[in-house]
């Protein structure tokens, strides 16, 4: 048996941003740089989800709280693959939240599974308020009963492709969710959400939170480059060929929200 983060509450922090205060909906944006968080901010992103490896799905992040001034939540992630936590990534992810809380992070995007495929309580009992469920939740055995766990243990939201390889695919799910929900906890479509299907998934999901990457490339400003090397395991990304927050794509998705939601 794992051993749980901690016994004790979190102690309250401030408003998580609901959807309805203001637009009357919430886009979230996933950063994994300062530059990222400035320009999603620019677009008019409402909250920023704050992590590195986003070609992994997101592991957790060196703090860029001070670069922006709207609510940052901070993925705990000890790695990517799985969410199946040893004893000793348990401790690491200790460590990622007094670190998050000491620099001020609005909130925490966590999420753990048994070895069986549903939600592991014990690591997510000291993980309650202003807590999301990240994408590990698209690998649970049963995705209704899911939802409800997490209920029982406090959590405010959940981040969902509808448990398929995009929230556009898993539009039937994501809406049997939000139906489930009824307010209860607030299901936030996530996974491929482009200009292009927003307000599709909007429309279909009666969801009023998403969260996107809003991304594009940008090519490196190096002038010598050695194309025989590549930092890390991915070969299809070059190092010269740089991902960022784009504030055109937010601005825009912003604008497709609010001609639906509003």
């Amino acid at each position: 048996m794992k051993k749980g983060i901690s016994c004790e509450r979190k102690q309250a922090w401030i408003s998580s941003g609901k959807a309805g205060a203001g637009n009357g909906f919430l886009m979230e944006v996933c950063v994994d740089s300062v530059e990222s968080a400035v320009n999603a901010e620019r677009g008019g992103a409402d909250r920023i989800e704050l992590c590195s490896g986003l070609l992994e799905g997101g592991t957790t992040p060196s703090m860029v709280k001070q670069s922006v001034q709207i609510p940052v939540f901070v993925m705990i992630r000890p790695r990517g693959g799985d969410f199946l936590y040893s004893d000793r990534e348990v401790e690491v992810m200790k460590a990622d939240i007094r670190l998050a809380k000491l620099y001020g992070a609005d909130g925490l995007v966590f999420g753990a599974l048994t070895e069986d495929g549903h939600i592991d309580q014990e690591l997510c009992l000291s993980l309650v308020g202003k807590t999301l469920y990240l994408r590990s939740f698209d690998m649970v055995q049963d995705p209704m009963a899911a939802l409800e766990t997490l209920l029982t243990l406090g959590f405010e939201r959940v981040l969902t492709s509808g448990c398929d390889s995009s929230a556009l695919e898993g539009l039937p799910l994501i809406k049997q969710l939000t139906d489930q929900a009824k307010g209860r906890i607030v299901v936030m479509p996530g996974g491929g959400i482009t200009v292009k299907n927003l307000q599709r998934i909007l429309e279909g999901s009666g969801a009023t939170e998403f969260h996107c990457s809003a991304r594009s490339s940008r090519d490196s400003g190096m002038k010598f480059r050695n194309s025989s090397v590549a930092m890390g395991a991915s070969l299809a990304h070059s190092e010269y060929s740089l991902k960022v927050t784009d504030v055109t794509k937010v601005r825009t998705l912003n604008a497709i929200a609010k001609d639906v939601l509003v």
